[in-house]
């Protein structure tokens, strides 16, 4: 009997020495929050809507679906009644960097804004001036009139190790100071039509609400900004991305100094180095940039850069793989005289290029002196469209093409964006130009309904294939 206690009694203190051992092993948030949360601030913005422009449309969605509160209490249905002048409102976060009241937070989260309202954990309220905001980075910098507050401390996400813990402060679906954690789920990620950031990807909870916010390594150091997901239904579904901390204060540096961010430009379009392209361009390994075209009198066609050279080295610095170059030379001031390595049959040459600057992005302005009818129509994608007008089509330098003045119902499921211009439509091998919008539904009518259609969009200076599948019943 005397055994079996001491058995036990052996058991016990195992068992509680394990217990002890995994309550180490697990993290404890508690400390950072109370020491860094007080300068995560909740961002609320109101813009007013005139004219035609509708509002977002509430989805139909089951009153038990988690997303139905959200859009209840943020996006109000549309009525035929409603005036023509109304208020829209929408929430995000950011947090404090400086004690005399700077805060950084998303673009996204501040664009189009005719009032933005600062809350802080005490309950204060300030209103804030939009300093700048950089929609190619999705960064933006704002002020409030205050002194003495809480600010975060700055991390180096070049230290960040893949499977580490991070934490995120914000307010999602406006539940404010709402502490989520999770693990660093890669490094240096590329997202498609985002060419100067590489993203952090986690698996920490972000939902609408969270952009702008804090991204904390366990030492309590901001290491990047919350700013996008990966998600088939609009809220959390386990892939979240953050901009580095370091290409953020970048960016806020320049915001703060002239309200723009200046970047470097070559004049060159690339694609990826396959193992395939390789070996045929006889390097040991895929690496580098490709030079798919030049642009003429552009800063590499007068450093003597060709079509089908691969740059290895920009300014010193590798070019691993092609979505590096845009990187370091958007982060390269304009005017710099820089060193070019290339890849040129069979053997290494040494170019030097003046870096230009990629001018600030243009894009039409909706409604642009134009008389239409009170209620546009959308189409059958959920798009309400309009002509282009002369001054529009000078001014993008284009000679064709149908502006997205609106997005509806299910056009909500593309990459689309109100103040792209659709130049051309393409099904099934052909390409037609879009000339009207008349033009353009006609030929959309023509579509099948399970067909998947590809346009040909012109976002700025820049130009895009987007995709869409199943485009619904003719209407």
């Amino acid at each position: 009997m005397m055994i079996l206690r001491i058995l036990f009694s052996v058991l016990l203190s195992l068992t509680a020495l394990n217990a002890a051992a995994q309550a180490r092993e697990l993290p404890d948030f508690t400390e950072l929050v109370d020491r860094h949360g007080q300068a995560v601030v909740n961002i609320s913005t109101t813009q007013t809507i005139r004219g035609n422009r509708a509002l977002p449309q509430f989805p139909e969605l089951d009153e038990d679906d988690p997303m139905f509160e959200f859009f209840k209490r943020f996006i109000p249905r549309q009525s035929p009644g409603m005036p023509r002048e109304f208020q829209h409102k929408s929430l995000g976060s950011g947090f404090i960097i400086s004690q005399d009241g700077y805060i950084l937070t998303n673009a996204h989260v501040v664009d189009a804004a005719d009032e933005v309202v600062v809350k802080l954990t005490d309950k204060r309220e300030f209103k804030a001036k939009v300093i700048g905001a950089d929609k190619r980075t999705d960064v933006a910098l704002i002020k409030i009139e205050a002194s003495g507050l809480p600010a975060v401390r700055m991390g180096d996400p070049g230290k960040l190790r893949v499977g580490e813990w991070v934490v995120a402060i914000g307010s999602p679906f406006g539940f404010e100071s709402s502490v989520t954690a999770g693990i660093v789920s890669a490094k240096g990620r590329s997202l498609p039509q985002e060419n100067f950031v590489p993203f952090i990807q986690t698996d920490v909870a972000i939902n609408p609400g969270n952009s702008g916010g804090p991204l904390f390594n366990m030492k309590g150091e901001v290491v990047g900004i919350n700013s996008q997901i990966y998600s088939r239904t609009g809220g959390y579904m386990g892939v979240a991305f953050a901009i580095p901390i370091d290409v953020a204060m970048e960016v806020q540096s320049q915001l703060r100094a002239s309200g723009r961010v200046s970047r470097g430009r070559i004049g060159v379009v690339i694609q990826e180095v396959t193992k395939e392209l390789a070996d045929s361009f006889g390097l040991a390994k895929s690496a580098g940039a490709l030079v798919n075209a030049v642009e003429k009198g552009g800063p590499a066609d007068k450093a003597g850069v060709e079509a089908g050279d691969i740059i290895l080295k920009f300014d010193g610095k590798t070019v691993n793989a092609s979505s590096d170059l845009p990187r370091i030379v958007g982060a390269t001031k304009p005017g710099s005289k820089v060193s070019l390595q290339v890849w040129r049959k069979g053997g290494s040459r040494e170019l030097t290029v003046t870096v230009g600057e990629i001018p600030e992005e243009k894009t039409a302005q909706r409604g642009h002196k134009r008389s239409k009818p009170a209620e546009a129509a959308a189409n059958r994608l959920g798009l309400v469209l309009s002509d282009l007008t002369a001054e529009q089509k000078r001014e993008l330098k284009i000679d064709h093409g149908v502006l997205v003045e609106d997005i509806r119902a299910n056009g909500s499921r593309s990459e689309l964006r109100p103040g792209d211009v659709i130049l051309a439509i393409v099904s099934r091998g052909t390409s037609i130009e879009a000339r009207t919008v008349d033009q353009f539904n006609r030929q959309l009518s023509q579509i099948d309904k399970t067909a998947t259609l590809t346009l040909l969009v012109k976002r700025g200076e820049q130009q895009t294939y987007i995709t869409l599948k199943g485009l619904g019943e003719v209407k």
